[in-house]
């Protein structure tokens, strides 16, 4: 009879190493690649810097670097680089709900990205799903309407429920009031809806409060029932979806400091650790088992 539970010595090995396999597969899925970098739009203007202009394109590479050093430590940066002849002006913006690294990961994927869409041009904007950069050299600066529209997205599938403009009404005055409340952003969930908005981060309450309310507008008179849509403006941005089935989860963990990784990862590693502590014991109660088969 002794001979039938010789295979259970290898139990202890199959455990840990099915534990194992356990953590690895969770790991390799909590660490799944963000959106914050899915592209959205791009604004370059015709003009562009000319040979003769060179010093332009160095500016324009130092001012890039100074946003880039900054990303790590800010939400929002501006500055100006360069002299009165060659100056460079401008910003990058990071979503609210990101942490100072996929910040930093963000605008880092910019220059490049800007110098293939945008190539010598004198004034660009590229937004990100998590981030954003504008830049114009001085001598180009134009006045612009914090209001002007220079995007817009509505989903073809519309809802079918009765209540959904009730729900989207209701959320859209919740993150109205809630944006300036929150410092220029706001997300905000209600029932079956998510709306996020966000204000350029050197735009006061007021402005802020003004720039959200005519993006909302718009998105109410233009995109209607679509069960989602985005509304850029020039100084604003909001973004909104409807989910019958639920918002994932995904969409409810606001992300805002650097830590929450290392807290999952404990959590994993224990939850790893009980699974094989569970399994030992499991392990321990066959072969007491196994022991009194014999005696028997």
């Amino acid at each position: 009879m002794g001979s039938t539970l010789k295979p259970m010595s290898l139990l202890p090995q199959t455990l840990t190493l099915l534990a194992f396999s356990h953590i690895v597969i969770i790991l390799s899925n909590a660490e799944t690649t963000s959106d914050y970098s899915t592209f959205i739009f791009k604004n370059c203007t015709t003009n562009t810097f000319t040979d003769s202009t060179k010093f332009h394109s160095e500016t324009l590479s130092t001012f890039f670097e100074e946003l880039v050093s900054k990303s790590s430590q800010e939400k929002f940066y501006k500055t100006t680089t360069g002299d009165d002849n060659n100056g460079i002006s401008g910003f990058f913006q990071c979503r609210g709900d990101l942490n100072n690294n996929d910040c930093y990961k963000c605008i880092t994927s910019l220059p490049e990205m800007l110098n293939t869409l945008c190539n010598k041009a004198v004034s660009a904007r590229i937004q990100l799903h998590g981030c954003n950069v504008h830049y114009e050299a001085d001598e180009f600066i134009e006045e612009r309407s914090k209001f002007e529209l220079l995007h817009k997205v509505c989903e073809e599938k519309k809802a079918v429920v009765v209540e959904f403009e009730e729900v989207r009404d209701a959320a859209f005055a919740g993150v109205e009031s809630g944006v300036i409340d929150g410092d220029g952003y706001c997300k905000e969930n209600y029932g079956l809806m998510q709306v996020i908005a966000q204000c350029e981060g050197d735009l006061g309450p007021c402005d802020c409060g003004e720039c959200v309310t005519a993006a909302l507008q718009i998105a109410e008179e233009e995109c209607g029932t679509s069960l989602s849509g985005q509304v850029y403006l020039d100084s604003c941005f909001i973004s909104y979806g409807y989910y019958p089935d639920g918002i994932p989860d995904k969409f409810n963990h606001e992300r805002k400091g650097g830590n929450n990784n290392n807290g999952k990862l404990v959590a994993i590693v224990l939850g790893g650790a009980a699974a094989l502590f569970i399994g030992y014991i499991l392990f321990l109660s066959l072969k007491n088992l196994g022991k009194k088969e014999d005696d028997f």
